[in-house]
């Protein structure tokens, strides 16, 4: 895996993990069995070390998932374009891991994080909500291996 080309913008490992935390939203990105890759937006909560999303129970990035489970996921972070410097001030991080489905207690853990980030006023509505629809959905969760993260200002 390549390192950095900018050094000089690399962010501090527990500064990345910050951002990871607290973005609103991620790109997940995955291959098909072909190499074909796949980008796609989703909310999701980082815990120990690790990334979790819900999804349907099944689609696209699923079907990737099954041929290839090495993925990235992206956050970016504050992002403002320095048009008369021909720049963008900006902070990002990348996660590569591996991805798999989890499920009982630390699949409902999971859309409990979710939901505390997401819907912090409507923790018993949401609670309700999982225990109604939750086997509808699957839980992943990725297994951050390497994690690097950039700004510049």
């Amino acid at each position: 895996m390549h390192g950095l080309r900018r050094k000089d913008r690399e962010m501090e490992t527990a500064k990345a993990e910050r951002l990871l935390a607290e973005g609103v939203y991620g790109v997940l990105s995955t291959a098909d069995g072909s190499g074909q890759p796949y980008g796609i937006p989703l909310n999701y909560v980082f815990r120990d070390g690790a990334v979790y999303f819900h999804c349907a129970r099944f689609g696209h990035k699923l079907d990737n998932l099954a041929a290839n489970p090495r993925v990235s996921f992206c956050v970016v972070g504050k992002a403002r374009v320095l048009p008369e410097q021909f720049s963008t001030e900006y902070e990002s991080v990348v996660a590569f891991g591996e991805a798999r489905e989890v499920e009982g207690e630390e699949k409902e853990r999971a859309l409990v994080w979710l939901l505390e980030k997401y819907s912090p006023d409507y923790l018993e509505e949401g609670r309700a909500y999982i225990a109604r629809e939750g086997a509808a959905a699957k839980v992943i969760r990725i297994d951050v291996s390497r994690l690097t993260g950039k700004a510049a200002s």
